[in-house]
């Protein structure tokens, strides 16, 4: 399960990919200082993208206004332990006024293996970093990617964001029985207008479409 992300893209790189989408995207509560960060671990805030409340229902649904908040991830469960990733499998995902869908814009996600056989038992796990393969033909992005997930009105810490998962695609797989859900750029707008059915558009990640590298530990 995905625990640890990065985020190292500019700002400017995100309003001008929506730009061309030619989808709004506003930031109601000031423009966020987004350094860059190689490591963003659960209860950490950063950067979502869901769609505008305060606008109402947009005239099309398909072309929402967005808009961008920095949140936490992760909200506690009644045994207290933080919601950071969440199954959508068989589960329907809408929009209302304490939450709903939104993406989470990052440029890397980690994994973790089991050290080699033959390792001595205080061997780390390895650590892997998956990032977009090169190429304007990339159908997740070209500079950085979009994870599908919720927010949710948390009565203890406030509004926060959790990460949907799903069956791995073929980059994933060696790696993990999971992966994160990355919503293909072309459906930013509808995954965040909530009026497409989520099951038509949550699937793994085109084979490809990812690149995977160690990550040295110290």
């Amino acid at each position: 399960m995905c625990n640890e992300a990065a985020r190292r893209i500019a700002l400017g790189i995100i309003r001008e990919d929506w730009s061309q989408l030619k989808v709004p995207l506003v930031f109601p509560e000031g423009l966020p200082n987004l350094q860059a960060v190689a490591s963003i671990r659960i209860t950490d805030p950063t950067l979502i993208i869901r769609a505008a409340r305060a606008t109402g229902a947009p005239a099309d649904p398909h072309t929402p206004t967005a808009e961008g908040v920095m949140r936490r991830w992760s909200w506690p469960m009644s045994n207290g332990r933080p919601l950071y990733n969440f199954r959508s499998e068989g589960r329907r995902f809408g929009n209302s006024a304490t939450g709903g869908r939104c993406l989470i814009p990052i440029d890397g996600f980690y994994e973790f293996t089991a050290p080699p056989p033959g390792a001595p038992k205080s061997a780390k796990k390895d650590k892997w970093c998956f990032s977009l393969s090169p190429g304007d033909a990339n159908p997740l992005g070209s500079a950085f990617f979009c994870v599908a997930g919720l927010w949710h009105a948390d009565q203890q810490v406030g509004e926060a964001f959790t990460m949907l998962t799903t069956t791995p695609g073929p980059d994933v797989a060696p790696y993990h029985s999971r992966q994160i859900v990355l919503m293909p750029r072309a459906h930013w707008a509808d995954w965040i207008g909530g009026t497409v059915p989520s099951a038509d558009l949550i699937t793994p990640a085109p084979a490809g479409s990812l690149r995977v590298a160690p990550v040295v530990r110290g």
